[in-house]
């Protein structure tokens, strides 16, 4: 039988991909639920079907785990992201993305209808790198399919989620420097005025300052990119001084943050993406 092959040394086949890209998968669901299960059973499991090693088994969940971050999406703890070019691994994850599309069950977060702001941190925001990544035609078909940017775009509950996060982390912030009449005046625009505004949220510095600030939440990781509509990126023109973008990450577990200023453009990579098309 194939399990008496040693097939170490071998490209993993689309069978071995599915079965361990479909356990992963699992795996992920489980963590993101609180339901508690053995990694290590998992991979005894994956070891017993495809006779392949312990360590072999272990690198192709972190092969995975890369993957799903490049994809915006949560990644299994512990299975730290490594980078690999196997196209067969790329074509597994669009199988199953493609026939289950558990993308849109991570829908919502943990932290949804709190009253009160979950703890955050603001820590300080990755430093734009130069574009020397190597490319991957593979992985960078598999982004274009499922563009994590655009889906998280499109996820009003995970967009409203992350507003009103910020929302009540601002007034908790302000209260807190003993400054409640400030926190008192913080404005939730996007909700009470509608979009138009360039902004989510009028909230104040410590010194009543303002800080218009406008909220872009992903499950995925801190360097996931983001849409950014042509109103925002104007109205950061017009007012760099109180305009801020607020990154908030990780939303499915324990959301993590970190601010950009204008101009934008010095902190973040931004290309065009869509372009209209009109008749006059």
């Amino acid at each position: 039988s194939m399990v008496d092959v040693n097939p170490k040394g071998t490209d993993w086949t689309a069978d071995e991909v599915d079965q361990i890209v479909a356990e992963y998968f699992k795996m992920l669901r489980a963590e993101l639920a609180n339901r508690s299960m053995v990694k290590l059973r998992v991979n005894e499991k994956i070891q017993h079907a495809t006779g392949r090693s312990k360590g072999s088994v272990e690198f192709k969940n972190r092969n995975i785990s890369a993957a799903l971050q490049k994809l915006g999406m949560p990644i299994v703890t512990g299975y730290l992201p490594a980078a690999n070019y196997q196209n067969a691994l790329f074509d597994g994850i669009e199988r199953y993305l493609t026939a289950q599309d558990p993308l849109m069950e991570f829908t919502g977060s943990s932290v949804n209808g709190l009253n009160e702001a979950p703890p955050l941190f603001l820590e300080s925001a990755p430093v734009l790198s130069s574009d020397d990544n190597v490319r991957h035609e593979g992985l960078d078909r598999l982004v274009r399919k499922f563009d994590p940017a655009d889906r998280d775009d499109r996820n009003r509950a995970l967009g409203l989620s992350g507003e009103e996060t910020i929302l009540l982390f601002e007034r908790k912030r302000l209260t807190d420097a003993g400054m409640p009449e400030l926190a008192g005046k913080i404005r939730w625009v996007s909700q009470e005025d509608g979009d138009g505004a360039g902004y989510d949220i009028r909230s104040f510095d410590f010194s009543g300052y303002e800080r218009l600030l406008e909220v872009k939440t992903t499950r995925g990781y801190q360097k996931t990119p983001f849409y950014l509509s042509r109103n925002e990126l104007e109205f950061s023109e017009e007012r760099p001084d109180a305009f801020r973008i607020v990154r908030l990450y990780d939303f499915a577990r324990v959301p993590r943050a970190f601010e950009l200023s204008p101009p934008l453009n010095k902190v973040v990579r931004i290309r065009p993406e869509s372009y209209k098309a009109s008749f006059a």
